[in-house]
């Protein structure tokens, strides 16, 4: 069998959406899909992506016992690099996997990738984190 998360991607990238992040639950009992599209994600699609989702366990004999799909939110997570690209000028919160001067929690304008790395201006200056060593990167919602 395929990986998961592949076909997965490849049913949402199928309809014309993004797929931002897949959760499960330790025995993979739950899935969540969270997608994304440039005009924003309604119910219809949601609804719409699941039934896909759902035909295709069927075929590939996935076992699970409850799916659900939805927007990824206002505090969107950043997962992959052209996520970085893409919500540069935004304000987010990031959490770093080790210390950086004894702190792990930033909140910035984030500025984007530079070789390899996340740029955030603090207010404090620039703050550079290597890819690899971001924990956890959201947007902060404005209201």
């Amino acid at each position: 069998m395929r990986d998961l998360a592949e076909l997965i991607e490849q049913v949402v990238t199928g309809l014309g959406f993004e797929l931002v992040t897949i959760e499960s639950s330790p025995r993979g009992r739950l899935l969540r899909v969270f997608i994304d599209i440039a005009h924003g994600v309604s119910v219809d699609d949601c609804e719409a992506v699941s039934n896909q989702l759902t035909r295709m366990f069927e075929v590939e004999g996935i076992d699970y016992d409850r799916l659900e799909v939805s927007s990824p939110g206002l505090d969107r997570p950043l997962v992959k690099p052209a996520d970085f690209e893409r919500f540069a000028g935004h304000e987010i919160r990031l959490r770093t996997a080790v210390a950086v001067g004894d702190q792990r929690n930033f909140t910035g304008v984030l500025r984007g990738l530079r070789d390899g790395a996340v740029v955030v201006d603090t207010g404090e200056g620039e703050l550079l984190v290597a890819l690899a060593d971001v924990e956890k990167a959201r947007l902060v919602p404005k209201f």
